[in-house]
């Protein structure tokens, strides 16, 4: 019951103090027992978000689904119960939760405005998701960066490229931007520019070449190895060469076939273009005598 405090020309008397001292204690009472709860309440709800996180994550390796899926959905499950454990701390200390979502529920417009890339960058992601242009472990170019997909996350898609740096990119940008997959198909095609010196016989450059591709097993038979000129250059005359590998052995067969036709030239004599540049030396005195004559 509440007893109003009555001052006195003396001041306050000793029985109002003794009731601000009981109404402090019982509030410090209240408040801590309030605390208490919600470290109680914090400390379990961490641990059930845990145990949570890690069973949404079995379900869904045992159901096969995509890995960019199940990171997407992780993610997505992580932040749906955080949230629910804040709310639940701030309604085991007394406060009105009704009153919290309904300020919550008018912060929402504010909210929604203030992060309205992070809202486009969620509905990207699941564009994403949904038309898969990549998915983990792809290798593709985005906004002038390439590397391997990492994961793919509700706002960001993570790329490790070759140098092991980790670039994260909105999947707004994503769902929207060109997107170069090197991965997608089974098989890719490989071109090389190969020059020989002016005077070389083509054919036997170009059987050269096809004898040293020949040497590796890895070289697709069809589509057949193309092998043409390509360019009559300055100083060289240029063969290209295509061939189709499978995507893995790309950059292996790219850089050791370079290795082949090297060695192939050199055993069979096929000179290798150097830069040439004719000079032409005018005269001067001739130059002046066809001046004085004209």
């Amino acid at each position: 019951m509440y007893y109003p405090l009555e001052s006195t020309s003396a001041g306050i008397r000793p029985e109002h103090v003794d009731l601000i001292i009981q109404r402090l204690v019982d509030w410090a009472i209240v408040a801590g027992k309030h605390i208490l709860i919600a470290l109680v309440v914090l400390l379990v709800g961490r641990i059930l978000v845990k145990l949570v996180n890690r069973f949404v994550a079995r379900i869904l390796s045992r159901q096969h689904i995509d890995v960019g899926v199940q990171s997407f959905l992780r993610s997505l499950v992580n932040i749906l119960l955080t949230l629910l454990l804040l709310v639940s701390v701030i309604g085991a200390l007394g406060i009105n939760t009704t009153s919290f979502a309904a300020l919550l529920a008018s912060a929402g417009v504010a909210i929604g405005v203030a992060l309205s890339g992070n809202l486009q960058n969620f509905a990207g992601g699941l564009v994403v998701l949904l038309f898969k242009p990549y998915k983990v472990g792809d290798w593709i170019e985005a906004q002038g960066v390439q590397g391997k997909v990492q994961e793919i996350q509700i706002f960001h898609t993570l790329l490790t490229m070759a140098d092991n740096k980790v670039v994260y990119i909105p999947n707004g940008t994503m769902s929207t931007a060109v997107i170069i997959n090197y991965t997608r198909n089974g098989t890719r095609r490989i071109e090389w520019n190969i020059g020989i010196d002016y005077g070389e016989s083509v054919d036997r450059a170009r059987e050269a070449i096809r004898r040293a591709l020949a040497e590796d097993s890895r070289i697709l038979a069809d589509p057949a190895p193309f092998i043409a000129v390509g360019a009559l250059a300055d100083s060289s005359v240029n063969i290209v060469v295509r061939v189709w590998v499978k995507t893995d052995d790309y950059w292996p067969v790219y850089h050791e076939t370079f290795n082949h036709i090297y060695d192939t030239f050199n055993r069979e004599g096929i000179d290798f273009p150097f830069p040439q540049q004719t000079v032409h030396i005018i005269n001067p005195e001739a130059k002046g005598t066809s001046a004085e004559k004209s």
